[in-house]
């Protein structure tokens, strides 16, 4: 395993209020011809951090993608796994993802026990994630493949004590999410709520569609947003700068 590089380099920027951004990539939709010019917009925006995964992936050019990123993009490259297939030693890390607001046991730790024997070999930062689903006002894939219900975006109380035992347990990051392609993002409330109340680092994602999101969800207390659909559809989102 990779000593704690990215994990120290996310912590130092929560230290001096840095702004981090990652850009999720989904290997299932990306265009194998259009991927320079996909690496010149990521290279061309202020991201700082490439995520790639997706709650389906069922094509097979995971480690092609990774590898090509990683030729021509110096960002760290942190593998999103859905599951146990969407591991690539070429990756530099990885979020090791239990989904703390679901009970369904193959995503709290069935999945991560068949992945531990991998990981154990290969060469990947990985990093303990308490990853929370919100709900955003229309099902989305991680609550399809996952089967579970994301927490009720007006039931703050359980958000909060989600997130405690989440850093309780010993995860060094926590991830709350709207999900990929989300009618509505996680709340303002929500963030400031639990960025006020853990120590740990906070990521932001889903239902963020322009820069005013990005920054209320900043402004709210998140360490690091992602943005994934958005970019998607418009690989020209990121022509603005972040302070």
């Amino acid at each position: 395993m990779k000593n704690n590089t990215i994990y120290q380099e996310i912590l130092q920027a929560k230290l001096v209020r840095k702004q981090l951004l990652a850009i999720l990539l989904d290997p299932d939709k990306i265009v194998w011809e259009s991927l320079p010019e996909l690496i010149l917009k990521i290279n061309q925006s202020p991201a700082t951090h490439v995520f790639i995964g997706g709650s389906l992936v069922g094509n097979s050019i995971l480690d092609a993608l990774i590898q090509q990123i990683k030729k021509d993009c110096t960002l760290p490259v942190v593998l999103f796994p859905g599951d146990v297939s969407q591991i690539s030693n070429h990756a530099d890390g990885i979020l090791f993802l239990s989904l703390l607001s679901g009970r369904n046991p193959d995503y709290l730790i069935g999945h991560q026990v068949k992945a531990a024997p991998i990981l154990k070999k290969l060469q990947l930062e990985i990093i303990p994630t308490g990853y929370i689903l919100i709900e955003s006002g229309s099902q989305t894939a991680v609550e399809r493949v996952s089967q579970t219900k994301p927490l009720d975006s007006n039931n703050l109380d359980l958000v909060l004590a989600t997130a405690l035992a989440g850093e309780m347990l010993g995860n060094k990051l926590i991830y709350l999410e709207a999900g990929s392609g989300a009618q509505k993002a996680v709340s303002q409330e929500i963030i400031k709520l639990v960025a006020q109340n853990t120590n740990i680092p906070l990521i932001v994602g889903g239902g963020i569609t322009d820069r005013k999101g990005i920054q209320k969800a900043y402004d709210s207390g998140a360490d690091l947003v992602v943005i994934g659909t958005a970019f998607e559809r418009d690989n020209n989102f990121f022509n603005f700068s972040i302070k």
